[in-house]
């Protein structure tokens, strides 16, 4: 259910994002690199998603949700992005444990260079960057930034300093992919952030 859900939006960027793995071990490297998603134009799998989910969280139950914004939601969604969302529907896990909130995982897919990236953003209760893995990626090998740059994202919340050559360093041979990656933890953080506040009192 999780890979074809994922499948489905390696799709629909395929076809109408902007010309979307990282600290996977290499045993995952060699194993899951050969795969595809199913109708996801030969997208090469990096990490199962629920390999990806249970590394965000490890032994969290996982939810998996379907929530539709509305054109409000979506244009200030863009606002604090800094980019457009490029569909109104959102498929957030959200994972729990002992019933309290753990955090909440999102999978973003969009064009690099010209071909399809997915990955996955899991964000904190707080609303911070926890974790981002690369679930799928269909450029050249070496588009893809070393583990340790991916890292720095981590406990980051949605503010200026957030963006390539910033707080974010640029990667050299790697630039459309460090963009591409810094453009979709914005986006996810700004979707968190705009969901929040249908509950905020």
């Amino acid at each position: 259910m999780w890979r074809s859900a994922i499948s489905s939006e390696v799709r629909r960027a395929a076809e109408s994002a902007p010309g979307r793995a990282r600290g996977r071990s290499p045993v995952l490297w060699l194993v899951a690199a050969g795969l595809a998603l199913a109708g996801a134009a030969e997208c090469k799998v990096l990490l199962s998603v629920e390999e990806a989910l249970a590394l965000a969280f490890p032994g969290a139950a996982i939810e998996r949700r379907t929530v539709y914004l509305s054109a409000a939601e979506r244009a200030r969604a863009a606002e604090l992005a800094g980019s457009p969302i490029p569909n109104a529907i959102v498929y957030p896990y959200v994972a729990t444990r002992g019933g309290a909130l753990a955090g909440t995982v999102y999978f973003d897919t969009h064009k690099v260079r010209t071909l399809p990236e997915t990955v996955m953003v899991a964000v904190d209760s707080l609303g911070r960057t926890r974790r981002v893995e690369v679930i799928a990626f269909d450029e050249p090998p070496d588009y893809l930034p070393r583990a340790a740059w991916y890292e720095q994202f981590a406990s980051r919340g949605l503010a200026p300093e957030l963006a390539l050559g910033r707080a974010i360093r640029p990667v050299t041979g790697a630039t459309l992919t460090a963009r591409a990656t810094t453009g979709a933890v914005r986006r996810v953080l700004a979707l968190h952030r705009v969901l929040a506040e249908r509950t905020a009192p």
